[in-house]
């Protein structure tokens, strides 16, 4: 197996015009041994020492480590999942209080018109029309005894009747009395109006006018709702006549939809307690809030209920303070549930379990999927085996592949080779004025050149197939790429030749035959600067080597003798890589 370059012929451009440029310069040997000298020091350090750890605000897709400089191989690490229904949230500390969404909107107002489900209760407003054998209507409120005067009829109760019952209790009461031919409209006017006080750690407190109707979570809102930096939502008390009446927990609410089903009177008080402790949740969970403990101490398994991890969920960081110092703890989910919380802890739920698959995409001449799902023991060759070609259209023997890492590596390669070759060009010291003009325009024309090769972009291309045509045993990663070509009857020649063009492939000709019908050498041009590339991206130097069917035939150019050294420094950038992969085999 080889690593090779895919970006050869960009960088082989700028190689050739640089030459160009250096004996259009006229420079003596002498000249161009100060132009190889290092400028200086590095500007930059390399990257400061590596600190692993659980990165807590990352963003998403993020891998969990922190650290200085870019991520290595061998740094998997723990990952961060996020909800599939906000992917844009990110995944810091978690900075909004679980139930604070209740009073995010304006007060409503307070209806006249109660709904059907409305429990009548002393105070309220009724009207009642009778026509038929009798004719009357009449209009009041319900005595403090909880019924409904009618003429002839007397008192009816009707306190904790529904409002959508009350025809029907009229009614009934109506036939006792009048058999025939009496017809009966009942209907609730309003509702008692009420005032009630509401106290604590609520935003605006005060005194808010409403109806018997209203729940307790409205005049909450009328208050500005409960202050999230200060007020309890789990700790809210109605007091009716200096007593403790009911005890309301917003997040039953919240969670199962219950409130107390205490009817609310004139002259009672809500009040909001302080706030207790809170313990946040965020990572790989569905609600990333702050959630107040119901006691002084909360177990995992509570906060497990409220903040919901995701199935990809396997482990927990714990961070918060006892006894006034840090306190870190890193357990299993399962270890999690027993674990106690205290106020102010941050439980972030993480991924830090490796994939026992991985996804591999098949690109070129195939006519099956184009994705592949395997073990992560499976190696290249047991993937083949999988995929579909036609043998007369793809070239098997020439199956290369695209990876990732391999591309990084290219890419630093060549920056470090670029940087060491960009110092040498502006430090070299001159004896005269008219030299150091001299250097300092050649410097600049091959740091245009530098310039151009940065922006080449390697494409990590792995050489899996040997010259029988047989694949290595390369395990496969995720994310990689097997490519297929497809089979080609021609050869391109290109590089420094008349006419760079395709000629098609004869098995009786030789590399120079090609050379000769692509026009011939250029002036720089040369038969001992020769390279062959396969199809799989292998290199030959070796021109004794057969052609084969979509083949490269690349002619370097040839270098002045007295711009040797420079040039092989030029050359290094180019194919170092490509050179040194063959010790890979």
């Amino acid at each position: 197996m080889r690593l090779e370059w895919n970006f050869l012929g960009a960088l082989a451009a700028c190689l050739f015009t640089a030459s160009g440029a250096f004996a259009q310069a006229g420079m003596t040997p002498q000249q161009a041994a100060q132009l190889r000298a290092l400028q200086g020091q590095a500007a930059a350090p390399g990257g400061g020492a590596a600190v692993q750890g659980l990165m807590l605000g990352a963003q998403p897709g993020a891998t969990g480590t922190a650290r200085a400089g870019t991520e290595t191989e061998a740094e998997a690490g723990a990952g961060i999942t996020l909800p599939l229904g906000e992917g844009m949230r990110p995944a810091g500390l978690p900075m909004a209080v679980f139930g604070a969404a209740l009073f995010t909107g304006t007060a409503t107002s307070t209806s006249d018109a109660p709904n059907p489900n409305y429990v009548l209760a002393i105070g309220d407003r009724l009207n009642v029309r009778v026509w038929g054998a009798v004719e009357a209507e009449v209009s009041g409120i319900v005595d403090p005894e909880g019924n409904f005067f009618l003429p002839n009829i007397g008192p009816v109760r009707v306190a904790g009747t529904r409002a959508g019952d009350l025809q029907s209790t009229i009614e009934n009461e109506l036939r006792r009395t009048y058999t025939q031919q009496v017809q009966v409209y009942a209907v609730l006017v309003s509702a008692q109006r009420i005032g009630v006080f509401v106290t604590g750690f609520v935003r605006t407190p005060g005194r808010f006018s409403g109806s018997a109707a209203d729940s307790v979570l409205e005049f909450l809102v009328r208050a500005g709702g409960v202050d999230p930096t200060r007020g309890s939502y789990r700790d809210i008390t109605i007091m009716r006549g200096g007593r403790n009446v009911a005890t309301v927990d917003l997040y039953r609410f919240l969670i199962d939809g219950r409130l107390p089903t205490l009817r609310m009177q004139d002259g009672d008080t809500v009040l909001v307690g302080r706030q207790r402790a809170l313990v946040g949740a965020t990572g790989a969970v569905r609600n990333n809030f702050l959630f107040e403990v119901p006691g002084r101490v909360m177990s995992g398994r509570e906060l497990t209920e409220y903040s919901r991890p995701l199935p990809a969920a396997t482990n927990a960081v714990i961070q918060g303070s006892r006894d006034g110092r840090p306190f870190s703890r890193y357990v299993s989910l399962n270890d999690f549930q027993r674990v106690t919380l205290t106020d102010q802890d941050t439980v972030t739920f993480i991924t830090d379990s490796p994939a026992q698959t991985i996804r591999v995409t098949v690109e070129g001449s195939r006519i099956g999927p184009s994705v592949l799902v395997a073990d992560r023991e499976a190696t290249l060759c047991q993937a083949l085996d999988y995929i579909a070609v036609d043998p007369t259209l793809a070239d098997t023997a020439s199956v290369f592949l695209l990876r990732t890492s391999v591309a990084n590596q290219q890419r630093r390669a060549l920056n470090e080779a670029a940087d060491r070759l960009e110092r040498q060009l502006f430090t070299a010291i001159s004896q005269t004025a008219g030299v150091a003009a001299i250097r300092n325009t050649e410097a600049q024309l091959v740091s245009t050149y530098l310039q151009r090769a940065r922006t080449a972009t390697p494409d990590g291309r792995v050489v899996v197939m040997d010259s029988q045509g047989r694949c290595g045993a390369l395990r496969l990663e995720e994310g990689d790429v097997i490519v297929i070509p497809e089979r080609s009857n021609t050869v391109f020649v290109s590089g420094e030749v008349g006419a760079p063009r395709s000629i098609i492939w004869q098995p009786n000709l030789r590399a120079e035959d090609y050379i000769a019908q692509a026009g011939g050498f250029s002036e720089r041009g040369s038969a001992s600067n020769l390279l062959i590339r396969r199809p799989s991206g292998e290199r030959v130097v070796d021109l004794r080597t057969p052609l084969r069917p979509g083949d490269e035939i690349i002619a370097l150019p040839r270098l002045d003798p007295r711009y040797l050294q420079l040039g092989m420094d030029l050359t290094q950038i180019v194919f170092q890589t490509a050179l040194a992969a063959r010790a890979f085999r």
